[in-house]
């Protein structure tokens, strides 16, 4: 299935990646594929590693976010855009074996709907590209670090794809489109998008955390818990994949508001 949309109704479904399209920390997925290519010592990896632990457990922060934008920068400076896009071999199978299967679905019943799929990340574009395509996504809305005849700088072409930034770079997806934003949905589990989620006319939190979940009960928004059950999802699957697909019906259809949706 592929992700275009009618004319009639140009709207798209934006997805957050870290705890939301896939389990845990797309980060650490990245730095162990850096670490295996000689590109980041261990006792880098071994740090990323308990970062990506208590980030599946407590959330992002502004500072994780930092760690984390200064480590990809630093493992990919002098190196060409070639190298990192080997690095995808390794990160790309691990990724699609931690999709949630109840994440594919969504996606499945949005190109059914007409809409447009985005991943919308802080990880690298070239990466996430590869990754919105295996999924039959539309695109990708990611991090674009600076290349300098064909290697990469250690700095950033376009603002870190995250907070506020992460809702402006949606925001200029959508007007490149002509996407109509109060027609589009956004997931995310963590507080750090709220600025993308509040972009759109129909946020949905997604195994939110603490002040996610706060916020959306108090503005009535869908809040949707996966199971902790098996993840592996068949790669571009039908659309409805069982009590996910009864979910996201049900949200689709507008009985919604203050309730708790329990996918396993």
């Amino acid at each position: 299935m592929t992700g275009a949309i009618t004319p009639q109704r140009r709207a798209a479904a934006f997805f957050d990646l870290d705890r939301t399209l896939i389990a845990g920390s797309s980060a650490f997925v990245f730095g162990h594929a850096a670490w295996r290519h000689g590109l980041m010592p261990t006792r880098d990896l071994l740090s990323d590693a308990w970062k990506a632990i208590t980030f599946r457990f407590s959330g992002a922060s502004d500072e994780k976010a930092d760690a984390v934008r200064d480590r990809i920068l630093e493992a990919i400076q002098g190196r060409t855009a070639a190298e990192l896009m080997a690095l995808g071999e390794d990160i790309i199978p691990r990724l699609l074996d931690d999709v949630r299967k109840e994440s594919q679905g969504f996606i499945d019943l949005h190109h059914e709907a007409g809409r447009a799929t985005y991943v919308v990340t802080a990880s690298p574009i070239e990466i996430v590209r590869r990754l919105s395509i295996e999924l039959g996504m539309t695109g990708a809305i990611a991090t674009v670090a600076e290349i300098v005849d064909g290697v990469y700088t250690g700095r950033l072409s376009l603002p870190f794809c995250y907070g506020p930034a992460k809702a402006e770079a949606v925001r200029a997806e959508a007007d490149r489109q002509g996407y109509d934003l109060a027609l589009c949905y956004a997931y995310s589990d963590s507080a750090s998008d709220l600025p993308m989620l509040e972009t759109v006319g129909h946020p949905v939190a997604v195994n939110p955390d603490r002040r996610l979940e706060s916020v959306a009960r108090s503005r009535g928004w869908p809040v949707v818990e996966f199971s902790r059950a098996a993840r592996k999802v068949v790669r571009r699957t039908t659309a409805g994949v069982g009590a996910a697909g009864l979910a996201v019906t049900t949200y689709l259809l507008g009985r919604h508001h203050g309730r708790r949706l329990v996918v396993s």
